[in-house]
């Protein structure tokens, strides 16, 4: 997978040495960054089987994972990834996305999700791209809803937490034939 790079952000493909990166700029903020998260992340230990994962992931074709990256610093912001990849439907989800705190409401998010959701139409031809997260995560759902996907609907008790707690989850979608009004919108707020 190439680097997808912006104005604002660099998705830089995983590599192994960003479990330390990541932990670095998490670490001071894991309950924060983490909370709606389906699985805990507090210890170093923890972000090195995230990247294990991702990369069994990826070498099974049902992800691709980015490191996040601040281009005016070069800082390891984050992560993000393509994941529940479906080729023969040209579907794919954008998740798993954490930002530390100081990057957080910045036009770092933004930006990434332009790039994969610009990456996800105009390269693979995807049909749609779909986006899900926590019910109680009002913070995300919101900006799900400000990139343009439109919401779908509730799964219902769809999985269950690392703390025990039943999750329900939203679903939001773009599909085709919105993304052009979604590009120029992201475009606009990006200032391009």
């Amino acid at each position: 997978m190439a680097t997808l790079e912006g104005s604002y952000v660099r998705l830089e493909p995983l590599r192994a040495d960003h479990a330390p990166l990541f932990w670095n700029v998490a670490k001071d903020s894991l309950d924060d960054i983490f909370r709606w998260f389906p699985y805990a992340m507090k210890t170093e230990g923890d972000f090195v089987k995230m990247v294990e994962q991702a990369f069994d992931e990826q070498q099974r074709g049902v992800s691709v994972v980015f490191a996040t990256v601040a281009r005016d610093t070069g800082t390891v912001v984050g992560s993000t990834r393509f994941m529940n990849i479906d080729r023969s439907n040209r579907r794919v989800e954008i998740g798993s996305t954490w930002i530390a705190p100081a990057w957080q409401r910045t036009a770092v998010n933004t930006e990434a999700k332009y790039l994969m959701l610009q990456h996800a139409f105009e390269e693979w031809r995807c049909l749609r791209v779909e986006f899900k997260t926590d019910a109680l995560n009002e913070r995300s759902r919101t900006a799900i809803l400000r990139l343009g996907a439109q919401q779908e609907g509730m799964f219902r008790k769809h999985m269950l937490t690392h703390t025990g707690r039943v999750r329900d989850s939203v679903y939001f979608s773009v599909i085709d034939i919105e993304w052009p009004a979604v590009k120029q919108r992201l475009e606009a707020s990006l200032g391009r």
